[in-house]
């Protein structure tokens, strides 16, 4: 059985998003599962209501999220991945599915994002291994 993954995507900072997501989707493919859906939100705030459609939706088997969250002159970045990160979990155990955090950031430089890209393939080899063990 191949497993399907969603993929919710963050346009902002889509220099960097659109990177992780060409590695997420490479990645999937090499560890044999499939992308059957891409969701592009504007940022990673935006991403629990696409996830809950996703999931409403039921065609997938876990959701991806790749996003790109650099530190600004407030705390804004910080408040951001810490309130889309706790809706998430809250999604993943409300639908009981994975829903894995390749979110990068808070705190990080335009730089740091750059060498943080491959956050998205860990996002996706956690998304599958869980799909697997949880059976």
């Amino acid at each position: 059985m191949t497993i399907k993954l969603g993929f919710v995507v963050a346009e902002f900072n889509r220099d960097i998003t659109y990177m992780m997501e060409i590695e997420a989707q490479e990645h999937a493919k090499f560890l044999g599962a499939e992308v059957t859906e891409s969701f592009y939100v504007p940022g990673a705030y935006d991403m629990p209501l696409a996830i809950k459609k996703m999931l409403e939706d039921g065609k997938v088997d876990a959701v991806v999220t790749i996003g790109c969250v650099i530190e600004g002159a407030t705390q804004h970045d910080e408040i951001v991945v810490q309130h889309a990160a706790r809706k998430i979990i809250d999604l993943s155990l409300e639908y009981n599915k994975p829903v894995s955090l390749g979110i990068s950031g808070p705190g990080m430089t335009r730089l740091e994002a750059n060498e943080r890209i491959d956050y998205a393939r860990r996002a996706v080899e956690s998304a599958i291994k869980m799909v697997q063990r949880l059976g």
